[in-house]
This record gives structure tokens, sequence and C-alpha cells, in this order.
């Protein structure tokens, strides 16, 4: 089961009033009219065979099995209507796809990645990428019209867009569903009245992405200016509506998720689960009341498998197969001569519509952003030939930009010209973007530390792209940050063109300064108040990373917080840089934390004057932490190296730079070591565990080895002075962002026990 699929838990309990109403709604007559009986199809002397598919999730992919064994028994249908998935499986019959085509593109899905809230981490541009760092993706609001709002979807339905435009681009002329190889209905609901909706026209694509809008998982679409949800509210087996279309005979399957058992309602969602499939089941009910005598009914026999078991696709189609030959014989009087039936199939075989050349590349749908800011970066070009996989291509990187919850394209013609139309549907919680996480670290030893940020970012204040981005933290750390992006319009493509960026931030923590000849000597607490602001000029290098040169102030205190141990004097330090700085970041990771693949450098240079003693002395600094990480079969390696120093003039009571704490040479305290000259080398390992936590993307056990050292005199820093340490963890990446739990150890440390959210 896809984990996001998971969430409709969540959303059970508000959308069962939803369909408690809907069920109420009597449903109206079908919009469609049965076809002409002097039509030749009328006319002959078998009975018109209509195949009706009910809804029902994954466990619809059982309706593939069922039209593998019509086609081997030679059963031709000729008309189809059909509910969520199985108006989408439906559908695609209908426009000419095989079953053999259906099983073969359908196993080949990779689910997970259908339904994921957004695209490959590598595709995102750079400022999106920067952004998992702060705070976690998962749980994002947003302000509109001076009210919080959140997402319409738990799912992303971006992917499944994508699937069925590609699947239906055959058939991308055809406006009225009575001109497919096999005349089709797809049944939705409106969701402002509760009545069924029939379509039986438009574009096909998206009437079966409709049908299949479960509320809570997917958005609803609109279309007509009616905003339409799933189908299987009112009307889950539309019988009537394939009888309206001139059936003489129908034949139903039906994949209905059967009510669960008494043990599985001791819960608040198990109760309302219970509900919405009671209510549903209602109204399959009402339709199979009125099967006749000649019409076969085929119920497959599905199990525990529920409506998320995308990934057992080859066991449902394989159920759905078994499910039809239980009636066999009662099919069987459906079946034609191999003559008739190759006729039957020729007429409805689709050939391949050959690419028009493109006129124009437009955008449509969106009001909050400027999309033709993104048209340089696309592949699509006007006046090349359109080409499928350049299109969906194209899609993902608007979608990647995270200002949109749906991104579909489609073929359209303008005063005689043919091109591509994105349509594009913005974030109804957009553009004020809001992010919640928390940063938590204990060694179950006393010491602990726990943050709650708040991440703001506006997009699109100017048609250039501007944006504001602002980080609050309330905690042990509080934190305030501002950032003003905006790009110069040097470049039409947004992802390459120079921006000039502003910003300030402040920042206050304790600090514990430590015996340098004994570390597990506490000297005292420290107060550390930072201010820091500048302005960069930069320039991204699309989704590869980005560069930036500017001018720094940075104001950076420790005052003393506590008296002394030990009887030694305290000392307040303060300094002031003003420097030209420079920054280069490269970013492949597939996963901010827990990555699988890719790799990641930042790289940090500054020179100026700093003032630590009342007067001005040139200092110069440079960081870099580099990181990759691979992997093989059921392991992921990585491998890590942060080096940091500048020169020591003034700063010889802390260091500049800090080290210690999990993973960051484990077994020594948060910030234990300090000084102007920091080494740290990690290799890592993890593997995944078999089991997977709710709301979390995965649960893996690692384990790290570390050396690294930090001296306050950068001339006396020595490879052969590295200290070591290690941990092993279980670790998990939720919505609140990384969490890892182990033991840790150090030669020169100690051992101990580690919770740590956020980032190491």
């Amino acid at each position: 089961m896809p984990a996001p699929l998971r969430r409709l838990a969540r959303t059970l309990a508000a959308w069962a009033w939803v369909v408690a109403a809907a069920t109420l709604v009597p449903t109206p007559p079908a919009q469609a009219q049965p076809l002409d009986p002097a039509s030749p199809s009328a006319a002959a002397t078998r009975p018109r065979v209509g195949l009706v598919l009910s809804g029902g999730g994954a466990r619809g992919l059982a309706h593939v099995g069922v039209l593998k064994v019509l086609e081997r028994e030679r059963i031709p249908v000729d008309v189809i209507a059909g509910t969520s998935m199985g108006a989408i499986i439906g559908g695609l019959y209908a426009s000419g796809m095989s079953a053999e085509q259906l099983e073969r593109e359908l196993l080949a899905v990779r689910w997970d990645a259908l339904f994921a809230s957004r695209v490959d981490r590598r595709e995102l541009p750079q400022r999106r990428k920067e952004e998992d760092f702060d705070v976690a993706p998962d749980l994002e609001f947003g302000v509109r019209d001076g009210e919080l709002r959140a997402p319409v979807a738990a799912v992303s339905s971006r992917g499944l867009e994508l699937l069925l435009r590609r699947y239906t681009l055959p058939v991308r002329g055809v406006t009225e569903f009575d001109r497919l190889p096999i005349p089709f209905r797809a049944v939705a609901t409106d969701m402002e009245t509760g009545q069924a909706v029939v379509l039986d026209r438009g574009d096909l694509a998206l009437a079966l992405r409709s049908s299949m809008s479960v509320p809570g998982v997917f958005a609803p679409t609109e279309v007509d200016s009616r905003v339409l949800g799933d189908g299987g509210l009112v009307n889950n087996v539309p019988i009537d509506v394939a009888r309206a279309m001139g059936a003489d005979v129908v034949i139903v399957v039906n994949i209905g998720t059967p009510l669960a058992p008494r043990e599985s309602l001791g819960s608040v969602v198990g109760v309302t689960a219970q509900m919405i499939n009671i209510l549903t089941e209602q109204n399959v009910q009402r339709s199979l009341a009125t099967l006749g005598p000649r019409d076969v009914l085929v119920a497959p026999q599905l199990g525990a498998l529920t409506a998320g078991d995308f990934e057992r696709t080859r066991e449902l189609i394989a159920l759905g197969a078994s499910g039809a030959e239980a009636v066999l014989a009662r099919l069987a009087a459906l079946s034609v001569p191999a003559a008739d039936y190759a006729e039957w199939t020729l007429a409805r075989t689709r050939g391949a519509a050959p690419a028009p050349a493109l006129g124009f590349v437009a955008f449509e749908g969106t009001r909050a952003t400027n999309p033709v800011r993104y048209a340089d970066e696309l592949e699509t070009q006007p006046g090349m030939a359109f080409d499928r996989e350049r299109a969906e291509r194209d899609a993902r990187r608007l979608a990647a930009t995270g200002d949109y919850v749906r991104t579909d394209y489609r073929i359209a013609e303008v005063d005689g010209r043919e091109g591509l139309v994105f349509d594009l549907e913005d974030k109804p919680w957009g553009p004020n973007y809001l992010r919640v996480g928390l940063t938590m670290d204990t060694d179950f030893r006393g010491d602990s530390g726990f943050n709650v940020r708040l991440l703001h970012v506006r997009r699109w204040l100017t048609p250039d792209g501007a944006e504001w981005r602002n980080l609050l933290q309330i905690g042990e750390a509080p934190t305030l940050a501002t950032e003003l992006y905006r790009p110069l319009g040097v470049g039409r493509a947004l992802q390459a063109d120079w921006f000039v960026a502003p910003y300030a931030g402040v920042q206050r923590r304790r600090v514990v300064l430590y015996d340098p000849d004994d570390l597990g000597l506490e000297l005292a607490q420290y107060r550390r108040d930072i201010l820091q602001a500048g302005v960069d000029l930069g320039r991204p290098w699309g989704r590869i990373g980005e560069l930036r040169l500017g001018l720094s102030w940075l104001n950076y205190r420790n005052v003393p917080d506590s008296f002394g141990f030990n009887r030694i004097e305290l000392v307040s330090q303060r300094f002031v840089e003003r420097a030209l700085r420079a920054r280069l970041v490269v970013d492949q990771l597939d996963f901010a934390f827990f990555p699988t693949r890719g790799y990641r450098l930042e790289a940090v240079a500054a020179a100026g004057l700093r003032d630590a003693r009342g007067r001005d002395e040139r200092f110069q600094r440079a960081e870099v932490e580099a990181m990759a990480v691979g992997t093989f079969g059921a392991h992921t390696l990585d491998a890590l190296a942060l080096l940091q120093a500048t020169n020591a003039d003034g700063l010889d009571v802390f260091g500049r730079y800090t080290l210690g704490g999990f993973q960051r040479l484990s077994g020594y305290r948060t910030d234990q070591l300090n000084g102007n000259a920091v080494v740290l080398l990690r290799l890592g390992w993890r593997t995944p565990l078999t089991g997977r936590l709710l709301f979390a993307r995965n649960l893996v056990v690692g384990a790290t080895l570390e050396a690294g050292n930090a001296w306050l005199d950068t001339d006396a820093a020595r490879l052969s002075d590295l200290r070591t340490g290690g941990s092993l963890y279980l670790g998990t990446d939720t919505g609140v962002g990384p969490v890892h739990f182990g033991l840790t150890y150090a030669p020169g440390g100690s051992l101990g026990i580690a919770l740590f959210v956020g980032r190491p």
C-alpha cells in the first residue's frame, strides 16, 4: 500500500457526513440517450452488451482480469459505464486499449512514485531544496483571505493525471464519448448538490480523474463550473447508466470494499470507515436489485485486499480473472464466433495518431503565478513536433516549483494552429505558505533541547517571481531570520536569472565552556547572541545548485550567564565581522534526510575585517561540507566530510566553530568541542526494516563511524589528533523531520543513549 494512501483514515470522519447527505439525494436520470435503434449495432441479432465496472480503489485493478476472460471467451462489449477506478479501467478499455495492454502498463507503474506528494527532490529548484533543511516539507499550510487553510487532499493526483493523459493521447481528438471505439460513460458526484453527474463528453482524461476524486484523498476537480468528487458516493455500480446507453444485457463487476468485522469497530476511525462503507453499500444494493435474469454479476473474491493495495496489482488482476471464471457458464451465452469477434476487435483497434507540429506553448488556469517565467526552462518549445515524454517532463518541472496542485497538459487548436497547453491549478492555500517543524535532542542524562520552527514563504510578490522567506524558532535557541529574494529579470527563465537577496537574522542560545584538558568538566555557561545581515548577488544553476557573492556583517557575542566553576575568571567575548562572502551549493540528494543516492556540496569563503579587541584585523575563513550517498541492494552507504577554518586572532575563549553531538562526533555532548579549525569525517550505513510507521517515509537501522576534532589555534590542527566516535540507531523520516534513537559511544567521551529529532 503506498504510504500516502494510508492517510485516508484521517479524513474519513470529515467525509462521513458528505456521504450520508449524498446518499439521501435521489440519483437523477442518466444524461445520455439510448443509441439510435436503427443503427447497425442495434439491428444486430445478438443483444447489446453493457459492461458496468464499480469503484473500489486498488481493488478495481481486478477489472483487468475480468476483461482478459471476456476477450478470451470472445465476448464483445457494446457500451461501458464505470465509477471511480471502474471508470478508469473502463474508459481506457473503451478508448481502444486491450486487456493485455492494460495489464502490461499497470504492472509497470511505480505506485509509490505515482502518488508522491511532490516530484523527485533532485528536480526541485534550489530554493525549495534549501527549505527542506529548515523545516520538513510534509506539513504545509497557507494563509489566504485572512484565514488559515490546509491542503484539500492527502495525496497528490499529479502522477495519476499524467498517466491518464498518456494513455488517452490516441483519442485526444474525441470529445463525445459515444465516438470512442466503445461508447463510454463515467459517473462522478456533484459535491455541492450531492447528485450524480454522468460524464458523456469533454476531456476523457479529466473525466476519468474526476470520477476517482476520492474525498480527502484526491482533490476534487472542476468541470463545467461543477465541483466533482468520487462517483462511488452516489452510484458505485451504474447499471442504470449502461441501460440508458441501450444495453440489453449487462455484465456487472462489483469489487466494492466489504463491511469490516466486529474487531475493526473498536475505534473512531474504524466506526467512521464502517459508516461510509454501509452508506456506499446501500446504493450498490439498490443498483444490484435491478439486475434481470439475463444479466451477469461478477463478484471477485478479493479477501482482505484493500483500496490502497496498489502494489499487489498482479494478484488483483489474477483474482479478477478467477471471479469471471466462476460465472463462465453464464458468460458463455454472450460469446460470438471467432470471425465476428475478430471483426469487432478490428473495429475498436486504435491507431497511433501522428505527432502534431506545435505552433505554440501556452499556460492556462493560474492566477497567482506567472508561468511564462518558466517557459525557457521547458524542453518543449514552439516549432517542435509534440513528444509525450518531453511534455511529461515539462509538467513535472512545473509541479516542482511547488506552486500548483495540478500540472496537466493537452494539445489544443487555436486559430488553425495546434499547440501544447499546460493546465495549471494554483494551490488554494497559497501563496503565503507555512510549514511547522521541531527540533529536539536529549542524551537522557539531563542535557536536552527543544525548538518549534515556523517557516513562512510568500511567493510571487512580483511577476518576476520575487519571494519573501521568514523563519521563526521558539525554544532553547530563539531565532528570527528573513530574506527577500528578487530576480533581476536579466533572463526569461526564472531558474537561470540573476537575483539580489538582502537578508538579516538574530539568534540567542546557551552554550557551555568545557575544560580543554578535561572535556567532562564544565567551566562556565554563556549566553551567545548572534546578529547578522547582508546582501547577496547570485544565480541559480537550474536544478543543480546556486552561486552567491555578497557583503555580510556579523555581530557575535558570548556573555557569561553563570558563576564560573573551579574559581575561573569569566570573560566576555565579542567580535564583529565585515566581509565579502561567496557561497556555492550543489545539491542532488534524492531526500534531504535519509537519502538513498546523490551528492551535496556546500562551500563558503569569506574575507574582510574582524574587530575582536577594539581594532580591525584582516581575517579569512573557509567552510566546506561534502556528502555522497549510494545504495547497493538493501544497503545504503554515505560519506561526509566537514572542514571549517578561520584565523584565530581575538577568538581565544570560544572558537568560531563547534563539534560534538549525535553524528557530529557521537559520544561527545552537543558543541562540547569548539575551535577555529574543525574537521569531521563520517561513514554511515543503514538498511530498511520490513515494518512501516504511520505518517513516516521509512524505518531504518543504521550505524556511523566518525572521526574529528576542533582546535582553537588553526596552526595546531593535526590529523593525528582526531578523536573517534560512533552510533547505532533506529531512524525514520516523519512529517516533522527526521527522528533518530540509538546508542552513542566515543573512547574519549562516553557511552550514552540519544534521541534526536531534526537535522543532525
